[in-house]
């Protein structure tokens, strides 16, 4: 009489009303996998307390097999979802199963720092050295000189590398406290896999960390072999290239413990090394939001940050964000900086109330963002070809030529500033905006008299021509 492995659910219920009982392939190595998993979780008692992260590739309907907590991961992404989970419910037990294109490949960074972590999970590791669901295409662990759809003529490991030996690259990790690489290719095998694969979950129910477990499995379909041929590819040729081992067995050992740290409140943290008070909520101060653009080199982040420092300074909640390209000079640029007398919810702003940009592309695509009641300045030089939005108001502003007038051509940004103060845009001080600008300077002092020069000289402009 067959009875039926405990662990698992009664039915494929995948394939209702059809006799199939499974969707893998005769000969394939996963079935035995979740099999001596399934039983050793209904052995140990675990299977009530146990959430399975399930992959992508041929092991994606593990949730229809195993009879306890599923989740679905992502491409490569078992290990970064089992990671969060062992976080999330600290006082269950979580298992993490992959392929060797899943891990080996996209997710190999995802497993790599969990190891490196020890986060307390079970990994098992299924390596049949190539992509099976996807049509047998190269993986990370093909053989070198192995066959596949996308290397028809072996694989080259001079264009190609060599086959990623996981376990090899986790036993160099401190935190591991189990590593051990099995096969399934016959009934021996099979037995030390079973063990194996309970002492992963052995250490899992004791808590005592992170165990990786890599199976070496048989793909007949791919391999292009019947049952036999698959299971003795296996332990003929992938053995040679990865040899059964034990890594390492550190679980008598006592797990290293977290290191304690007292509990505080974001509020004492953010305050920790503030020197004056806590910042507190401000009611009488409104939410700005301005949005500074241009070409990388014209100083739009330095503008930014001036403004920022003076908000911060004065006890305000500030945010800046920046964004640009990879161009050290010439790329577009810009940053967008909220000043709020409460806590700012995002550092990001769709719809800008001022906007200064410094350049025509930035013109162009941020001038129709801003709301009604918003301000626009921009460069004088450049044409304005965007129509503002109805209720918008919108100044051309000399930066350049004032800057360059007063003997720091690079400082237009600077005169940008001082518009901003003359129009009451920054709700601040002149004085302070002042004092923000000669600190911005600190690293090249030389700069500070030029730069000041042209701040004085755009207000004034400001206030004759634009008040």
């Amino acid at each position: 009489m067959i009875v039926r492995s405990q662990g698992f659910y009664p039915e494929f219920e995948r394939k209702a009303g059809r006799k199939r009982t499974t969707h893998y392939c005769a000969g394939c190595g996963h079935g035995i996998i979740q099999k001596l998993i399934a039983e050793a979780m209904a052995d140990l008692g675990i299977q009530d307390d146990t959430v399975f992260v399930s992959p992508v590739g041929c092991a994606a309907f593990c949730y229809y097999y195993l009879d306890c907590g599923n989740v679905a991961g992502p491409h490569g992404r078992a290990a970064a979802v089992a990671s969060g989970l062992v976080r999330v419910i600290p006082d269950k037990i979580v298992v993490a199963y992959q392929g060797d294109g899943d891990l080996g490949a996209i997710g190999f960074n995802n497993a790599f720092q969990a190891a490196n972590r020890g986060d307390g999970f079970a990994h098992f590791f299924v390596n049949n050295a190539l992509y099976g669901m996807t049509g047998g295409q190269m993986a990370p662990t093909t053989l070198a000189g192995q066959k596949t759809t996308t290397s028809p003529y072996g694989r080259d490991v001079v264009s190609t590398g060599e086959p990623l030996k996981v376990c090899e690259v986790f036993d160099q990790l401190e935190r591991p406290v189990y590593i051990e690489r099995v096969s399934v290719a016959d009934s021996k095998r099979i037995m030390k896999a079973r063990k194996a694969i309970r002492k992963a979950l052995e250490i899992q129910k004791e808590g005592k960390g992170y165990a990786f477990v890599e199976i070496l499995s048989p793909c007949p379909t791919n391999m292009k072999a019947d049952a036999m041929g698959a299971a003795a590819f296996v332990s003929e040729e992938m053995e040679r290239a990865f040899p059964l081992r034990l890594f390492r067995d550190r679980s008598g050992e006592e797990p290293p413990r977290p290191i304690e740290v007292e509990a505080r409140s974001i509020d004492d943290i953010v305050s920790a090394d503030y020197e004056g008070d806590a910042i507190d909520d401000l009611p009488d101060v409104r939410e700005r939001r301005y949005k500074f653009s241009g070409f990388g080199g014209q100083g739009i982040l330095s503008l930014g940050l001036v403004i920022a420092d003076a908000a911060s300074e004065m006890g305000r909640h500030v945010s800046w964000f920046p964004s640009y390209g990879p161009e050290q000079r010439g790329g577009s640029a810009s940053c967008s900086v909220v000043v709020s007398g409460r806590e700012i919810g995002s550092p990001a702003i769709d719809h800008p109330d001022v906007l200064v940009a410094m350049n025509q592309p930035s013109l162009e695509r941020f001038l129709p963002t801003v709301p009604p009641g918003g301000v626009a300045i921009y460069e004088e030089s450049v044409p304005l070809e965007a129509t503002a939005p109805e209720g918008v108001t919108v100044h051309p502003f000399p930066a350049s030529r004032i800057a360059a007038e007063n003997g720091a051509p690079k400082a237009a940004n600077t005169a940008l500033l001082g518009c901003l103060v003359e129009l009451g845009l920054l709700d601040m001080p002149g004085e302070e905006l002042r004092r923000a600008l000669v600190r911005s300077f600190a690293a090249k002092p030389k700069l500070v008299e030029g730069n000041l020069a042209v701040f004085e000289a755009a207000r004034g402009h400001a206030r004759r021509e634009l008040l």
